[in-house]
């Protein structure tokens, strides 16, 4: 009966990341720098909030857009922490994670044969979906400019096609955000054209380098912002993701979600809520953490030899492989994993612009990032001695 199958299902693959990590996970003693969960567990306060729901029967459906409670704590936070207004009532979704406020949107935005503008490399979550509704992806390589989607990498690619254009900052799998002038600069662009934004904010908090800024500041009428509790709060399995935009969008975003999930999950909802308000600044003290790593990863690398870009934000480093190793990145990984007992991510997981690196994911402790980082330093020492 496959042969019945919707085609365009048939034709996408399950992500790279995962699949590789699903590969090598049977290795024994093997250091995995691999998939962005963080190490830190979901604050006490946050988890004893979920038990409290429980024990109180909270659970029942909610709104389908969410708890207004937790609609407006959602509100107040970005309003804080970012200086944006929405209403809690008609402008905010709460999503079972930032992936469902992801696919919810494509699925609202996109009809066949519209374009979306993506950086290369990016995550792998996007491609697949715009695919399903029938979009066409649009890659554009942005490694010969530091990382950076910048409005002189878009232009060229503006068409009476572009529907979207997919702004995820921080990113995934490079670390690199946008200032506030370059974002400037696309809404500007962007100010009299009929395309939308999505901007991929889910790692607004871990922002190194000054405060994040959010599109939606310059260009709010046409932004959908994706963020989610996931890496702030360290609460990736309580599936919490948010998504907010003008109610003439987020008005038909919710018919979608409605039928896809009717709502979030109740008793997260109220987890969400405690991390959202008790909890505003929990990700302070993760955040710290995380850039110490990520100055010892870099300063590791520079020693190793590797040209990186220093990431402003999110937890991975996004690594060129050395001209000495004739590999692509699938096979290099594969042969760090089985040499030197490390497990990082191909590039190519992340399009055909992330071929010829890897991802290092630095969401894990000091000890076992100095671990890996030795065996990597070994790896590369074998490799270049002669045979």
């Amino acid at each position: 009966m496959e042969h019945l199958l919707n085609q365009r299902v048939k034709s996408i693959e399950i992500s790279g990341i995962r699949k590789f990590f699903n590969m090598v996970a049977h290795v024994e003693d093997l250091i995995s720098l691999t998939i962005g969960q963080p190490d830190f567990p979901t604050p006490e306060h946050v988890k004893l909030a979920g038990i409290t729901a429980i024990d109180a029967d909270f659970t029942s459906y909610t709104h389908n857009a969410g708890t207004l409670e937790l609609r407006k704590a959602a509100c107040e936070f970005v309003a804080k922490k970012y200086g944006l207004n929405y209403q809690p009532e008609s402008e905010v979704i709460v999503t079972v994670g930032a992936s469902e406020a992801i696919d919810i949107t494509f699925r609202t935005i996109l009809t066949e044969g519209t374009e979306v503008l993506l950086p290369g490399p990016i995550y792998p979550g996007y491609e697949p979906i715009i695919r399903m509704m029938g979009g066409v992806p649009i890659h554009v390589d942005i490694r010969k400019n530091q990382f950076r989607f910048t409005l002189d990498m878009i232009k060229p690619y503006i068409t009476e096609k572009t529907r979207c254009i997919v702004l995820p900052y921080p990113s995934n799998p490079t670390g690199v955000s946008l200032t506030r002038s370059e974002l400037e600069e696309i809404a500007g662009y962007l100010m009299d054209k009929d395309i939308f934004v999505v901007a991929d904010e889910i790692y607004s908090e871990l922002t190194y380098k000054g405060f994040h800024t959010s599109i939606a500041s310059f260009l709010k009428e046409k932004t959908i912002i994706i963020n989610g509790l996931s890496k702030s709060h360290s609460m990736t399995g309580w599936r919490i993701g948010l998504l907010f935009a003008p109610e003439a969008i987020a008005k038909h975003i919710l018919k979608v979600h409605q039928y896809n999930v009717s709502c979030a999950n109740s008793i997260a909802q109220k987890a969400a809520y405690e991390a959202l308000t008790a909890g505003m600044d929990d990700g302070v003290a993760m955040k710290k953490d995380y850039e110490a790593r990520r100055d010892y990863v870099y300063q590791r690398l520079q020693t190793m030899g590797f040209d990186v870009v220093k990431p402003d934000g999110a937890f991975y480093f996004f690594v060129p492989i050395p001209a000495s190793i004739p590999l692509n990145s699938f096979d290099f990984a594969l042969k760090l994993v089985h040499e030197a007992k490390v497990a990082v991510v191909p590039g190519s997981a992340f399009s055909e612009y992330g071929e010829g690196y890897f991802r290092l994911s630095f969401a894990c402790s000091m000890d076992i990032l100095a671990m890996g980082l030795d065996r990597i330093e070994h790896f590369l020492e074998k490799s270049r001695k002669p045979r």
